[in-house]
């Protein structure tokens, strides 16, 4: 895992340049078939002076379409736009086969709108997949998540008519119970289903808990039934990789099919930047044949979409360099190691994954005034919360959790007393 930190002045050069072998919509091209133009001048002036300091939002105002999914060959689906579809192919493999060591080629991916749009995209690719290669209906294939996952899966489950299996997880260490693995596969074979579509968490949005996905494969290879595994890492994708050097979420584990990660989250990249990737072979069973107007046809969930978003991902990975990110990801693992430490001596209850920077805070230690004061999230909003979280980001300053722990501390002393 490395690749090289560029300066400042380097990056810009390479935007602009890709930019510049874009087609610009104000040049003497005769371009007549295109249904979009640039931003619209009367708020969004192409002039601008700071715009020649700023490859991102040079990259807004030119408004490239990135439709299409630009692994697939070497060539641009549309010339039009070559120069910054180049950069999201070179983003595409850097993330690939960099950050979840694929092998070079063999892994096709694009920028998507975020995390629920690469998880909806997985599992479509997959419920045609088995459809296709194994001549089921949606109502013989089954999709498994643990009550942990994130809400974008049942949201899949039911746009593409699938059945939902969720699985039961340990209180405490968040994994799944095998009983439950077990006796709910066993009842949905019982009951006609042949395939199983099985997504594993890279970090759950309120545990940050990280799913054995070895277990899970080995079971469904061990009972010999038709399955593929989607990591969603959407929180986890670009930290975990970094803090763990011996994880088993990367392209080198057959299990994985493919993985869902969001750069707005630790990349501090614009919303709208989540990335969708899978191995070779894979995105085939979702080409919407039928658009045909465009070169190369579609593959996507979202159809057009931003250049920007994918430019923006590309120039914060390069600015930080690989070990750059590495050493930005520790520091906030020992900062939230830090605040560890602290809720042991205090005798709070928690859960944390030691290769990430969420903390899931049983509710019973903190009051509801505390939890409002410092925008907790709580598991629920339909009842009692079991659990408060907080996580440790860039903008979390030590004073800010020093103070929190400080409150928190006194609260359960008063308690205790």
């Amino acid at each position: 895992m490395y690749w090289k930190k560029l300066s400042h002045e380097r990056i810009k050069k390479i935007i602009f340049e890709a930019l510049a072998e874009n087609m610009d919509y104000r040049g003497d091209k005769p371009i007549l078939g295109i249904p979009g133009t640039y931003l619209d001048p009367t708020e969004f002036y192409p002039d601008a002076p700071f715009l020649k300091d700023a490859p991102f939002m040079s990259a807004l105002v030119s408004n490239p379409n990135h439709i299409g999914v630009h692994t697939l060959s070497e060539e641009s689906v549309l010339e039009v736009f070559k120069g910054t579809q180049k950069i999201e192919r070179e983003l595409i493999h850097l993330i690939t086969e960099q950050i979840f060591k694929g092998k070079k080629g063999e892994q096709d991916g694009y920028v998507a709108t975020g995390g629920t749009e690469a998880n909806i995209q997985a599992i479509w690719m997959f419920r045609n997949y088995f459809e296709s290669e194994f001549g089921l209906k949606a109502e013989q294939i089954a999709l498994i998540y643990s009550e942990d996952a994130h809400y974008s899966m049942p949201k899949a489950a039911n746009l593409l008519n699938l059945n939902s299996i969720i699985l039961k997880v340990n209180e405490e260490n968040r994994q799944i119970l095998q009983s439950s693995l077990e006796e709910k596969v066993e009842a949905a074979i019982n009951s006609g289903f042949k395939a199983f579509i099985i997504v594993a968490n890279l970090s759950t949005t309120m545990f940050g808990s990280v799913d054995d996905i070895n277990r899970l494969g080995s079971y469904f290879t061990d009972k010999n039934l038709p399955f593929r595994i989607h990591v969603d890492a959407a929180y986890g994708g670009f930290i975990y990789p970094f803090t763990n050097q011996n994880s088993d979420y990367t392209f080198e584990n057959p299990y994985i099919s493919s993985i869902a990660a969001d750069g707005h989250k630790m990349l501090q990249t614009p919303y709208g930047t989540g990335i969708f990737l899978c191995r070779k072979g894979l995105i085939s069973y979702v080409k919407t044949n039928e658009a045909r107007y465009i070169p190369g046809k579609d593959y996507t969930l979202s159809g057009s979409r931003s250049g920007a978003n994918a430019i923006s991902i590309w120039m914060i990975l390069n600015i930080h360099g690989s070990e750059g990110w590495r050493y930005k990801m520790d520091t906030l693992c020992d900062r939230t190691e830090r605040i560890c430490n602290r809720l042991d001596q205090m005798g709070i209850g928690f859960f944390r994954d030691p290769h990430l920077n969420i903390i899931a805070i049983k509710a019973n230690h903190v009051s509801p005034f505390l939890a409002n004061k410092y925008y907790l999230v709580a598991d629920t909003y339909e009842g009692p919360a079991n659990w408060y979280k907080i996580v440790v980001m860039p903008h979390v300053k030590q004073g800010t959790i020093d103070q929190f722990l400080s409150e928190l501390e006194k609260k359960n002393r008063a308690v205790g007393e």
